[in-house]
């Protein structure tokens, strides 16, 4: 699969790797409009025809079959525009966009041009993730009903090797890092969010221009609840993940973003551990979000769609007007408004990879 790679920072250089590493898949072609952006990736990643947009590289590079956009979300207009004028499959870094109208719009014209579009949910394909999915689907902690999420961490925007656009951004810890959350949310349950309430605010010492800090309690379908929490701007420079489901038998829970996995029934005194196989942190998420790309684009059902996406966009958009209005908000109704699309999930799309 020749891919175009338009996008090489913070994600970019983590999509350069994977590509490269990739047997299925052939990185033919950087676009970046920062010379010095392209200069690095020709340094560390090979040698390549480098290019500053998506339309001049489209022009000149023969037989490109995917595109991965790993640029920021509010500049992808005329990539977007560009990759469905050559019909041509797209990966894109989450979010797809900063509302859930224009995402609307991306998934539509993705659709009309028959160009296929996946977000980039990489979290789906963490170990851990696929370990979390299959304790419920076992039934390990018995009939589920309610859940607590937790992320602190102290994001320096200020440092070279992360995106810089979200310390002017409008709820970046929404848009940029819950997103994720809300999508496994989803994912790992099985279940559509039904309610929202939300509040939102900043810290006196944030660097950020807008909220690093949430909370919300989601109510999904069944009778299922799950209580948010996360931050951006934490006290500690330590990264705190907790991520517990309680049932009528025991728990499941997950004590570091990428790992440490635990269960146990009401009556154990000790949790335990799940073995999880080897992975590397950025590089076997990306290789698995790749390699389910590849199998839709060879006819496997396709994972992570950008209809699907819009379920999550939902969430972030009810928990922004919560906050906003200070009230309790219902979440479907936003996937029923004009150019949002009414489409339920294919059972594949709600599968796991």
């Amino acid at each position: 699969m020749r891919i175009a790679l338009v996008g090489l920072g913070s994600r970019g250089r983590f999509w350069a790797e994977t590509i490269r590493r990739s047997t299925d898949c052939e990185l033919i072609g950087y676009v970046d409009p920062d010379p010095a952006a392209l200069d690095r990736a020709q340094e560390r990643f090979g040698k390549r025809p480098s290019f500053a947009s998506l339309a001049e590289a489209l022009a000149e590079l023969d037989g490109v079959q995917a595109l991965v956009l790993a640029t920021p979300p509010e500049t992808r207009d005329p990539d977007i525009a560009a990759a469905c004028a050559y019909r041509l499959p797209l990966l894109v870094e989450k979010p797809l966009a900063l509302d859930l109208e224009q995402a609307s719009c991306y998934v539509e014209q993705t659709e009309a041009a028959g160009a296929p579009l996946m977000v980039g949910l990489n979290f789906r394909y963490l170990p851990v993730t696929q370990a979390y999915l299959e304790l419920l689907d076992t039934d390990a902690a018995g009939q589920v009903e309610f859940a607590r999420l937790t992320y602190e961490r102290w994001r320096d925007g200020t440092l070279a090797r992360l995106n810089s656009y979200p310390l002017k951004m409008a709820q970046p810890m929404l848009w940029e890092q819950s997103i994720h959350h809300f999508d496994l949310m989803r994912f790992v349950y099985r279940r559509e969010p039904v309610a929202v309430y939300c509040r939102s605010w900043n810290p006196s010492w944030t660097m950020y221009a807008d909220d690093t800090n949430i909370a919300a309690l989601f109510e999904f379908e069944d009778n299922f609840e799950v209580n948010y929490q996360g931050t951006w701007q934490g006290g500690w420079d330590d990264l705190g993940f907790e991520w517990r489901t309680d049932g009528s038998e025991g728990i499941i829970t997950q004590r570091d973003m990428f790992g440490a996995l635990f269960h146990a029934k009401r009556a154990d005194t000790e949790l335990t551990e799940v073995d999880l196989p080897p992975f590397e942190r950025w590089i076997t998420d990306t290789s698995g979000l790749l390699a389910a790309f590849v199998r839709a684009l060879r006819g496997a059902p396709l994972e992570c769609s950008g209809r699907d996406h819009l379920r999550s966009l939902a969430m972030v958009e009810a928990c922004i007007l919560s906050a906003r209005e200070g009230r309790r908000v219902e979440i479907p109704p936003l996937l029923e408004r004009p150019g949002t699309g009414r489409n339920h999930q294919t059972e594949a799309e709600r599968g796991k990879p």
